[in-house]
C-alpha cells in the first residue's frame, strides 16, 4: 500500500490530504476569510496564514486518515503555478517532512493536478475515469485552458485565454456589483433566481480555440455605469437577473470553444476541472451539451474542483508509480510550465 501526503498552498487555501493508492482517506482544507475584507487575495497575508495553518491541517489529515507519520511513503506538494510566498510555505514543509522521514518528494504542477483529480477513486461501483485521449476544460480564477490529455503526464494546451481568465471575469463582475468575495460562488447563487436572457453582453470574436474575457469585463463595466446614471439602485433591483445574464454569457463562451475543440479533434471524452468547474450553470450546460453531442462527460466532485490537496496527492501517487521523484533543491514557479 502506498500512502501519499499531499500538500496544496498555491493561493489562499492551506490543504493536506492522504491517499492510499488512488483512494482518498482524508482531504482537509483551511480557508482564509481575511481576504474578504479586501475583495481579493492579498499575497503577504496569504503566506502568513499558510504558516499558521500548515501544521494543524497536516495533523488533521493524518488523524482523519487514521495513520501515523511513519506510514507515509512520499510527500507530494504543489510546486507551481501560484503565489510564490504561499508556495514556499508548502514546499518548505514538504521538504522538511520528507527529509526527516527519509522518504521521496513528488513535485506537482497545480494545473495538471486539477485535471488528474478525475482519477481519484471515489470507491463507488459507478466510478469510471476518463479514457485517453480526452479534452479537459480547466477553468479557474487565474487560468482558462482547453487541454488535450493523451496520457497522465502527456498533456497539450490547444486553447487558452489571451488575457483574463473566466474566474477573474466572475470575480471582477461581482466586485463591480459590490456583492462580495469570492465573486464566482455568489454570482452562481444569485443567478439561480434570475433570468439569463434579461441582459445581453458582447462576446469576443477570437479565432481558433483561444479565449478572451477582458472585453466582456469592459462591456459589463460600461453597462452598469450607464444604468446607474439612470437609477442609482439599478444593481440592487436587478441583482439576480444581472448575475444570471453575466454567468450565462461566460458559460456560453466556454462551451462554444469546447464544442469547437471536440469537433476539431474528434474527441468525445470531455472533462472539466478547476474552481469554476464547481459552477452549477457550467455543470448543467456541459451535461446538456454532452447529451446532445454524444459526449462522455466527466465532472469532478465539488470538493475536488476547488484548490485541494487530494488532487495533489493523486498526482503524486501517479508520479510515485513512475519513480518520478523530486529533490531538496527544487524551487517554486509562478507560471505553469507544461
Amino acid at each position: 500500500m502506498v500512502y501519499i501526503l499531499g500538500i496544496e498552498s498555491s493561493c489562499d487555501d492551506t490543504s493536506a490530504a492522504i491517499t492510499s493508492n488512488d483512494v482518498v482517506l482524508s482531504n482537509v482544507t483551511a480557508n482564509q476569510d481575511i481576504h474578504r475584507i479586501f475583495g481579493g487575495v492579498v499575497p503577504e497575508l496569504a503566506s502568513r496564514a499558510h504558516q499558521q495553518n500548515i501544521i494543524p491541517v497536516v495533523e488533521a489529515a493524518l488523524k482523519t486518515a487514521n495513520i501515523s507519520k511513519k506510514d507515509i511513503s512520499a510527500v507530494a506538494y504543489t510546486k507551481g503555478p501560484g503565489l510564490l510566498g504561499s508556495l514556499l510555505v508548502g514546499i518548505s514543509f514538504a521538504k522538511a517532512f520528507a527529509l526527516g522521514a527519509e522518504i521521496p518528494l513528488l513535485e506537482v504542477d497545480h494545473l495538471q493536478a486539477h485535471i488528474l483529480a478525475h482519477f481519484i477513486n471515489d470507491g463507488s461501483r459507478s466510478w469510471i475515469p476518463p479514457g485517453f485521449p480526452f479534452l479537459c476544460l480547466t477553468v479557474s480564477g487565474g487560468h482558462t485552458q482547453i487541454v488535450r490529455v493523451n496520457d497522465f503526464f502527456d498533456m497539450e494546451i490547444i486553447g487558452q485565454t489571451i488575457d483574463d481568465a473566466a474566474g477573474e471575469a466572475f470575480d471582477k463582475s461581482a466586485k463591480l456589483m459590490n456583492i462580495g468575495y469570492p465573486g464566482g460562488p455568489l454570482i452562481d447563487q444569485y443567478a439561480r433566481e434570475g433570468n439569463p436572457e434579461a441582459y445581453r453582453f458582447s462576446k469576443p470574436n477570437i479565432p481558433g480555440l483561444d479565449f478572451s474575457f477582458s472585453g466582456l469585463k469592459t462591456s459589463i463595466l460600461y453597462f452598469l455605469r450607464d444604468k446607474l446614471k439612470e437609477d442609482k439602485d439599478f444593481i440592487e433591483k436587478n441583482r439576480n437577473d444581472l448575475c444570471a445574464s453575466i454567468q450565462s454569457t461566460i458559460v456560453n463562451i466556454l462551451m462554444q470553444k469546447l464544442r469547437a475543440a471536440s469537433d476539431m479533434t474528434g474527441i468525445r471524452e470531455i472533462a472539466i476541472a478547476g474552481g469554476v468547474s464547481a459552477n452549477s450553470s457550467l455543470r448543467s450546460e456541459l451535461i446538456n451539451t454532452g447529451d446532445l453531442y454524444k459526449w462522455r462527460v466527466f465532472i469532478p466532485k465539488p470538493e475536488y474542483s476547488t484548490d485541494n490537496a487530494a488532487m495533489i496527492a493523486i498526482t503524486g501517487y501517479l508520479k510515485y508509480l513512475k519513480k518520478d521523484f523530486g529533490n531538496q533543491a527544487s524551487a517554486p514557479y509562478a507560471r505553469s510550465t507544461f
